[in-house]
């Protein structure tokens, strides 16, 4: 394999960050025709071509958006070391970057995290959104992962099509309550009639197991409030005289303070946890070491 010429990768660094040939070759003071036989020369010497290029605009491929990361980390080495050597010290870091669904417990997160929580080598990104646009950065190399609590759902095209989804965790589920409650067994489902609840919202799995249950019962909940975040339902979980019907991960904390007790187990309805990943040639070695751990 030939040496790394590192003009050429700095002129790639150049043109990726500036989005196409002409502002990079401004920037760099070269022609673009130059320019771009720089690049071409790059690529054959890694042996993947870095850009799809398209009439308007120039995207990263995969082995591009990989060759990135790596330019970042070689031109921030140089920056590392005048720091050093100026007295300023920084450690490079290896970057995971994981998007979730607001639905998804921080516990379970955090839980999911943990192995490289205090890494000073790993930088974590973490965002949340729809699973829609969370599975299109996913499709667009803006993410390694996807943590979702559901499958994820046939979007059409190929933005499913390349998808790998591994069931990482399943949990049951039940319903807490504030100690005191209840001064005798609860009577599931019965008993929901007259009892108000906090449930997650419409959709989920869990909610639809538990609406199908209190349904062929015959039962009506008393239902406060309905909400899509964990972290919310949380919240109301403390501070309510109600049930709320969540996994004991979600409220790990509080069921160990004494704060919140599971109050009934609902058999048979539980909560699955998921990896969603696409189909790689260089996928992340962090992710790895968290899916294999």
């Amino acid at each position: 394999m030939p040496a790394l010429n590192y003009n050429h990768l700095r002129y790639f660094h150049a043109v990726a960050h500036a989005g196409s040939l002409t502002r990079a070759a401004e920037q760099l003071n070269l022609s673009q025709s130059a320019l771009s036989v720089q690049l071409k020369s790059l690529e054959e010497s890694l042996g993947h071509a870095l850009f799809d290029r398209g009439p308007r605009r120039m995207t990263l491929t995969e082995a591009g958006k990989i060759a990135l990361d790596y330019a970042d980390t070689v031109f921030a080495a140089g920056e590392a070391l005048q720091s050093t050597l100026a007295g300023r010290v920084r450690l490079d870091q290896q970057i995971l970057r994981i998007g979730a669904l607001p639905t998804l417990s921080r516990n379970f997160q955090a839980e999911f995290i943990a192995p490289l929580i205090g890494r000073r080598d790993v930088e974590l990104i973490m965002v949340s959104g729809t699973l829609k646009d969370l599975l299109a950065q996913l499709e667009a190399h803006e993410l390694d992962v996807v943590l979702a609590n559901q499958p994820p759902k046939a979007l059409g095209g190929a933005i499913a099509s390349d998808l790998v989804s591994r069931r990482i965790a399943q949990q049951p589920v039940g319903l807490v309550g504030p100690p005191g409650l209840l001064h005798c067994p609860l009577h599931f489902p019965h008993d929901l009639a007259k009892l108000p609840v906090l449930l997650p919202a419409r959709g989920l799995d869990i909610r639809t197991g538990f609406d199908q249950l209190l349904d062929q019962a015959g039962i009506q909940p008393i239902i406060l409030a309905e909400v899509d975040d964990m972290a919310m339902l949380r919240l109301l979980a403390r501070s309510s005289d109600a049930l709320t019907l969540v996994p004991p991960i979600v409220v790990k904390d509080e069921l160990a303070a004494g704060t919140l007790v599971e109050v009934f187990t609902i058999p048979g309805l539980t909560e699955e946890f998921h990896a969603i990943t696409q189909r790689r040639r260089f996928p992340n070695p962090l992710l790895a070491e968290l899916l294999t751990g």
